[in-house]
């Protein structure tokens, strides 16, 4: 075959590629625990799956705890696994206004000077110390997605939500790329709402810059 038919194929496919959805995640306030505050938290127990999640690996536990704020609480905040090195717990910006603390834009994983919580399960409680964020919107993705789409690992870009009736552009959507990862952006119940992304069809589409 000719050598410029292929680079011609070649390209057609890689655009179509690029053009492709990307799937939606919208994440609901939750927390992610280390396994001594799970210890803490429910003793004698074993993290529990209740549903996997579209990440291989992740999934939402059984086990849910209350978070007490300074003017508020919210129940049945929702464990995801599997457990890590450090507890952390995520929230939007209207969960932190009912909680009453000031929940910094991070990425997850980010938590040097983020507020404490109280946590309180059926069994205990305690004072976490630090690990409250609101996560920055971002995008899982594997080594071959991030070829194919022409973004590193670390990049900011801009993407479209549609399939809505209330099309929006995100800007300063975090890539992050991982082998085994797969396609989905993640955002909160707020960015969520203002874009109608939890209706049905809604995807995410990359826009280039202005």
């Amino acid at each position: 075959m000719d050598k410029q038919v292929i680079e011609h194929v070649v390209t057609q496919v890689l655009d179509e590629m690029r053009a492709r959805p990307i799937p939606l995640g919208i994440s609901n306030r939750h927390i992610h625990l280390s396994q001594q505050d799970f210890d803490r938290l429910f003793p004698g127990q074993k993290v529990t799956v209740k549903k996997a999640l579209l990440q291989p690996g992740y999934f939402a536990a059984e086990q849910t705890v209350t978070l007490v704020g300074p003017k508020g609480q919210l129940k049945n905040v929702r464990l995801l696994g599997p457990l890590r090195g450090a507890s952390q717990v995520e929230i939007s910006r209207t969960d932190a206004r009912t909680l009453g603390v000031s929940a910094p834009l991070r990425m997850s994983g980010n938590l040097a000077g983020t507020p404490g919580i109280r946590l309180v399960s059926p069994w205990a409680e305690m004072e976490l110390p630090e690990g409250v964020i609101v996560a920055q919107r971002h995008i899982h993705m594997s080594p071959l997605d991030a070829l194919v789409l022409r973004v590193s690992h670390g990049d900011n870009v801009r993407v479209a939500i549609e399939g809505t009736g209330r099309r929006v552009i995100f800007d300063d959507v975090a890539i992050r790329v991982s082998p085994g990862l797969l396609l989905e952006m993640h955002i909160d119940t707020d960015e969520a709402n203002a874009s109608g992304a939890d209706e049905s069809g809604a995807f995410a589409r990359l826009v280039p810059r202005a």
